[in-house]
């Protein structure tokens, strides 16, 4: 321990060594990661309004306001609680990150893979049944605002499920369904049109707006004609079309770099 805690420097009377530049850097890092989880959503506000609970209860305590600081020690006891309660879906989503990094998929991708088998097979019902579908998956990119223009849902991934939300009765099938952290996040979401001339004038808005969202995020964007019953993949703004299941499954995996 004696190596890891050797003092590179002063800044007055503190010590400062390489696992306290380390210990601030890592910290930093996860801050930054926090932020950009919960950036754009009510957490953040809720997480001001507790901060600002936290500062007040410092500063009664440095006045010594004893009625104050006693409701604040006493509030103490549920702070833990009350922070798992208000904050459940952030840390829901945190968590399903961690589990979706590159290095935890090396070791336990076959949930990744399920998740490209239930959209494969998904999206080969959707073709038999002739129904219109529009599947975005989310990579790299945030697309929160997105999500944003749709309802939420947060569902466990089922082929079923996509299937019975493209339904035409349904009163969710018109626009597109975004799954992102092996959870189905929102339906009924309004895409960006691409203005591309890669596109034949008879493809309709489904294709355009695949084609838009591959253009402004890493996204990968499935879409199923309702017309020709036809399946078609847009990513890195191209459109794949014409796929079957086996050149559907092998796209998406090299999308998200899954070994078979």
């Amino acid at each position: 321990m004696g190596h890891f805690s050797f003092t590179l420097f002063h800044v007055g009377f503190l010590k400062v060594s390489i696992m306290d530049i380390l210990d601030v850097l890592l910290l930093s890092y996860l801050l930054y990661r926090l932020y950009l989880l919960v950036r754009g959503t009510r957490a953040v506000q809720m997480a001001v309004g507790l901060i600002l609970i936290l500062i007040t209860s410092f500063i009664v305590k440095l006045f010594n306001m004893s009625g104050m600081t006693w409701i604040f020690d006493n509030l103490k006891t549920i702070w833990l609680i009350a922070f798992v309660i208000v904050f459940q879906p952030e840390l829901r989503r945190i968590l399903i990150y961690i589990g979706q990094s590159p290095l935890l998929r090396r070791f336990f991708g076959m949930r990744g893979i399920r998740v490209i088998d239930e959209v494969v097979k998904a999206s080969l019902e959707l073709s038999k049944r002739g129904f219109g579908g529009l599947i975005v998956l989310v990579r790299d990119t945030g697309i929160r605002g997105t999500i944003e223009t749709g309802m939420r849902l947060q569902a466990e991934i089922s082929a079923p499920l996509i299937v019975s939300i493209f339904n035409p009765l349904s009163p969710l099938h018109d626009g597109a369904v975004i799954i992102q952290n092996d959870l189905i996040e929102a339906a009924k979401c309004i895409l960006p049109l691409s203005e591309s001339s890669k596109l034949e004038p008879w493809y309709g808005t489904r294709h355009r707006a695949a084609l838009g969202m591959s253009e402004e995020s890493d996204a990968v964007v499935i879409v199923v004609s309702e017309e020709t019953r036809r399946i078609s993949v847009a990513m890195n703004g191209e459109l794949y079309k014409n796929l079957d299941e086996d050149s559907l499954r092998r796209k998406l995996e090299e999308a998200f770099r899954i070994a078979t």
